[in-house]
């Protein structure tokens, strides 16, 4: 159970890291129309939120090589989780669809998050 609990602790790790590192990195205007002038306040929220998903990495990470003295924190990890794929849904009934990836990608975090909270609970 708990090899289990770290392969999925290591995959939203990955996920933190390498999707934050891709936001930082990008800002808000890459997604924009290319006739829209910048829009510094969008950019500056974007990135501030895609710090805290890199950021969020680390978090996980350390929790990761640290799973043996760790327990509230992963129930935490798996709410964010869940929050965060709750919150694609939010935006898929308020805008639609931002695309299939995204559909996907939606009930794998919900699941994901999920299961990290069980997996702790019956640890």
């Amino acid at each position: 159970m708990e090899l289990t609990l770290k392969i999925l602790l290591g995959i939203v790790t990955l996920i933190c890291l390498l999707g934050g590192m891709n936001l930082l990195l990008k800002g808000a205007n890459y997604f924009l129309p290319k006739n829209i002038p910048p829009q510094r306040i969008l950019d500056d929220l974007f990135r501030f939120l895609s710090g805290i998903y890199f950021g969020l990495g680390f978090l996980v990470g350390w929790v990761f090589f640290n799973i043996q003295h760790e327990s509230s924190l992963l129930y935490f990890i798996g709410i964010v989780v869940v929050f965060s794929g709750l919150g694609r849904l939010f935006s898929r009934v308020k805008v639609g669809s931002a695309g299939k990836y995204f559909d996907f990608i939606m009930p794998f975090e919900i699941a994901l998050g999920t299961a990290i909270i069980l997996l702790q609970y019956f640890r």
